[in-house]
C-alpha cells in the first residue's frame, strides 16, 4: 500500500447539519456556491448530482497552474460523511458534517493524497501542506455564508 499524508481544517458553521450537508452533496447547485472560484472553475457533473454515485469534472488552479480533476462520489455515512476520489491521482477528500446543536455544527474537510518519493515529494508535500488548508478555510468560510440563515445565493 502506498504511503499517503493528510491536510484538514475544520470549522464551526452557524448552521445546521440538516442544511449545511445537503449543501455539499448538492453538485449541481449547492457545491458550486461552496468551491472558493479562485481556486476551482468548470465544475461539471457527468453522473447523479446528489451525493453518492454523481460524478464530477473541475478545474483546479493552484500556484499559477491548472489541472483538470475526475472524482466520484461516495456516502460512507449518509448525512454526515461525503467522500471525493479523484480517479487520476487517487487523491481523496472527505467532507464531514457533525452537529454540534440545533444551530450549528463542525465541518472538516480532510485530503489523503498519495506521498510521492524523493526529494520532489518532499517539495510537493510542504507546498501542499501550506496551500490547501488556506484553500480549505476558504470553502468553509463559504460554506458558512450559503448556509447562514439569509441563505447567500
Amino acid at each position: 500500500m502506498a504511503e499517503t499524508f493528510t491536510v484538514s481544517v475544520s470549522a464551526r458553521v452557524a448552521a445546521p447539519a440538516a442544511t449545511v450537508y445537503p449543501l455539499i452533496a448538492d453538485y449541481r447547485d449547492g457545491h458550486p456556491r461552496i468551491v472558493p472560484p479562485r481556486y476551482f472553475r468548470n465544475l461539471v457533473v457527468e453522473k447523479g448530482g446528489y451525493g453518492a454515485g454523481t460524478t464530477i469534472r473541475f478545474d483546479m488552479t493552484v500556484l499559477g497552474s491548472t489541472r483538470q480533476a475526475h472524482a466520484v462520489v461516495s456516502e460512507p455515512a449518509p448525512g454526515r460523511t461525503l467522500v471525493e476520489t479523484e480517479m487520476r491521482s487517487g487523491i481523496v477528500t472527505t467532507f464531514t458534517v457533525d452537529p454540534v446543536g440545533p444551530g450549528a455544527c463542525d465541518v472538516t474537510i480532510s485530503s489523503e493524497l498519495p506521498r510521492k518519493p524523493g526529494l520532489a515529494g518532499t517539495i510537493e508535500r510542504l507546498v501542499t501542506t501550506r496551500i490547501l488548508p488556506k484553500i480549505y478555510r476558504a470553502e468553509l468560510a463559504r460554506i458558512a455564508t450559503c448556509a447562514a440563515p439569509s441563505g447567500a445565493r
